[in-house]
């Protein structure tokens, strides 16, 4: 960042799309260069929506991606993102799951229904083998064998 020319750069806001290249990947971030020049940072927390493990995993070097500037502080630091350039999610509904039918399924009430089904399932599972068991012991009879 010390190699960012202060003078004959057009200033950016807050909120403003930009392109830029992807120069270095960092555990915690990359580090990119604006078509303008400046140096800006997305961490890894603005690379998408969901849970991303490594930064590879949605960037690599060289390549070019347009960001949201989403923050400049006092040093002339610029944060980007990714995240704010997705399609904004719906916001979280309070209301009773059954008064909107029409609403899309949410990712959680397809785990739930997974794990109820599960539930489901190894009870029977559970159930059919202690029957099993019970029926075996009641036939086999104790002591020594009849003759």
């Amino acid at each position: 960042m010390a190699d960012e020319k202060k003078g004959d750069v057009t200033p950016l806001a807050p909120g403003e799309v930009v392109v830029c290249v992807v120069e270095q990947i960092m555990p915690y971030g990359a580090f990119v260069r604006i078509k303008n020049g400046q140096r800006a940072m997305i961490h890894i927390s603005e690379l998408s929506h969901g849970f991303v493990k490594k930064v590879e995993d949605i960037l690599a070097l060289g390549q070019e991606v347009q960001a949201r500037v989403i923050k400049i502080d006092e040093k002339g630091r610029i944060d980007l993102s990714l995240k704010k350039m997705e399609a904004s999610r719906p916001a979280t509904s309070f209301a009773p799951r059954n008064a909107a039918p029409n609403v899309p399924e949410d990712p959680r009430d397809s785990f739930e229904k997974k794990l109820s089904n599960y539930l489901k399932a190894s009870e029977a599972k559970i159930a059919d083998i202690n029957s099993k068991l019970n029926s075996s012991k009641a036939s086999k009879k104790r002591g020594k064998p009849a003759k």
